[in-house]
């Protein structure tokens, strides 16, 4: 195994999502980052099996056995330590040589097309994103569909490979007129976010996990954090200077991106999500998750119908936002 995916498996599967994907049921103890159950690795009666969703370890004070996620799935199968990396890559689907470097040229080759076709700068700005160093430095590109395939093809990657990975459908390019938004483990693009500028296509990304909250990595040691939707949203307030800002790439983290979010206790977590019935109760129930696991949350108010992108669009200055930052009171 390679040893970027030897280190994705120690940093990034949650040991506790591998649990109870097995059927391991725990009850949250203390913080609520530490959970309690039965040992799934010797018959008991009273729980002694402990999971610290925090630093993705377990302990089991009946049998004495604990580790990561790779100690785990090496005891409870009896395989050996190359043998465990080998079941677990094919069971979390990680990626087989190529896939990495057939989407990074897909990001690359999307970059250079948006330049190149007016309606996708328009569509930006139409948007509030206008800089283009921003836009650099977010990756973001343009699918216009139909030659994709063709350039792949042309640089030796194989039909089967593109279409596992969801890159070509039917033979065709799978994204067709899309604002495209890469999504990086590190400097690693693992799916990618396709937004349809003809406004009638929904939004949609690769068959392929999201991976955790977007770009975590710049903003994990930022003391106060921001939390949006979507990537319009990232973007129009990293352009506005407020780059501590993440994604939950959706109203509903995974466990992964809990996990990440609630890994300092003297984090300020800020919910920016749609000010809409479901974007509010979606930041409501969050904000009690993140309160219960001690942390400190403020739910941002917007306006009437508006989420952070089209606040700008509409003509929101910075020091406005952070107003509504400043107003939003702690749960």
């Amino acid at each position: 195994m390679h040893q970027d995916d030897l280190q994705y498996l120690k940093q990034h599967v949650p040991l506790l999502e591998y649990l109870t994907r097995h059927h391991w049921t725990a009850r949250p103890i203390g913080s609520h980052q530490e959970f309690v159950g039965l040992c799934p690795l010797h018959p008991e009666s009273r729980p002694s099996f402990y999971v610290n969703a925090a630093k993705n370890v377990f302990y089991c004070h009946g049998c004495g056995r604990g580790g990561d996620l790779i100690r785990f799935v090496q005891l409870s199968l009896n395989l050996s330590f190359c043998e465990t990396l080998a079941h677990l890559k094919q069971e979390l689907g990680l990626p087989e040589p190529g896939e990495d470097e057939a989407l990074k040229e897909t990001v690359d080759f999307y970059q250079r097309q948006l330049e190149r076709h007016g309606e996708a700068v328009d569509y930006l700005r139409n948007r509030g994103l206008h800089d283009p160093m921003l836009i650099q430095q977010l990756a973001i590109g343009y699918a216009p569909g139909g030659i994709l395939h063709r350039h792949l093809t042309r640089l030796g990657y194989p039909a089967d490979l593109l279409a596992k990975l969801g890159l070509i459908h039917q033979g065709k390019d799978a994204f067709y007129r899309r604002i495209v938004f890469p999504c990086f483990d590190g400097s690693r693009p693992v799916n990618l976010y396709g937004r349809s500028i003809g406004g009638a296509a929904r939004h949609c990304f690769l068959p392929r996990p999201k991976g955790g909250l977007y770009s975590w990595s710049t903003v994990r040691d930022a003391p106060d954090v921001i939390l949006v939707e979507g990537l319009f949203d990232l973007a129009v307030l990293w352009q506005a200077g407020f780059v501590n800002t993440t994604c939950a790439l959706g109203i509903h983290l995974t466990q992964t991106q809990f996990s990440q979010l609630s890994d300092r206790l003297d984090r300020n977590v800020f919910i920016a999500f749609d000010s809409d019935l479901a974007g509010q109760n979606a930041a409501r129930a969050l904000a009690q998750r993140l309160h219960a696991a001690g942390l400190s949350v403020r739910i941002v108010d917007l306006p009437s119908e508006q989420d952070p992108n089209s606040y700008f669009v509409s003509g929101a200055l910075p020091a406005e936002f952070d107003n509504c930052l400043r107003r939003a009171l702690p749960l």
